[in-house]
């Protein structure tokens, strides 16, 4: 198995398309209030149903209640639920987030983010804890990645996935295709392949 990256904060169709071609293995849908990045379900999905099998649909929340998570699923089918904590539907499956200065996560049966206090503000965590965190279980390493210092990041963290938002784009909330383009090329040139 390669190296899991997940492009997040996808905005339009544009960027969803250029992310997936790129092969990109799964792309985040933000429905925080507030964040630059933020859309409706009902836009979440009209992007989702253009999107090509195989790529995964991560809907992110911070600390949904039960009304907001419930709201969103019912329009936007997503593969995952992503948040810090919060209500998550039965039947979805959690990607929980652990934020960088926090307690340790317990056992995790699945992936999880490990991620800086604040997503989206490409604030770089500490590598060397996060790799102390990377041994624990399949930890996806968000938090100031680049293309230019991605491949410094598998290298020295070794994560089982990266993930990566205001690092590919031009302003935020606005993707830039090239950056998407680069920083997916220099994560899975990086990768040790996985058996």
């Amino acid at each position: 198995m390669s190296l899991f990256v997940k492009i997040c904060g996808i905005g339009d169709l544009d960027a969803a398309l250029t992310a997936a071609e790129a092969g990109a293995d799964a792309l985040g849908f933000v429905f925080h209030p507030g964040s630059p990045r933020a859309l409706s379900p009902e836009e979440a999905r009209a992007i989702a149903e253009e999107l090509p099998e195989g790529v995964a649909k991560v809907a992110v929340f911070l600390r949904p209640t039960a009304e907001e998570a419930e709201s969103v699923l019912s329009a936007f089918g997503a593969d995952f639920v992503q948040a810090d904590s919060g209500f998550v539907p039965p039947g979805a499956t959690a990607l929980p987030v652990h934020r960088e200065g926090g307690p340790p996560p317990g056992p995790v049966d699945g992936p999880f983010v490990y991620e800086g206090p604040r997503s989206g503000a490409g604030e770089r965590v500490d590598w060397a804890a996060a790799a102390a965190v990377a041994a624990r279980g399949e930890m996806i390493l968000a938090g100031g990645l680049t293309p230019a210092n991605v491949a410094e990041a598998i290298r020295l963290v070794a994560p089982w996935g990266v993930d990566v938002s205001s690092g590919v784009e031009s302003e935020p909330g606005v993707k830039d295709p090239a950056l998407v383009r680069e920083f997916i090329a220099a994560a899975r040139e990086s990768a040790p392949v996985r058996t």
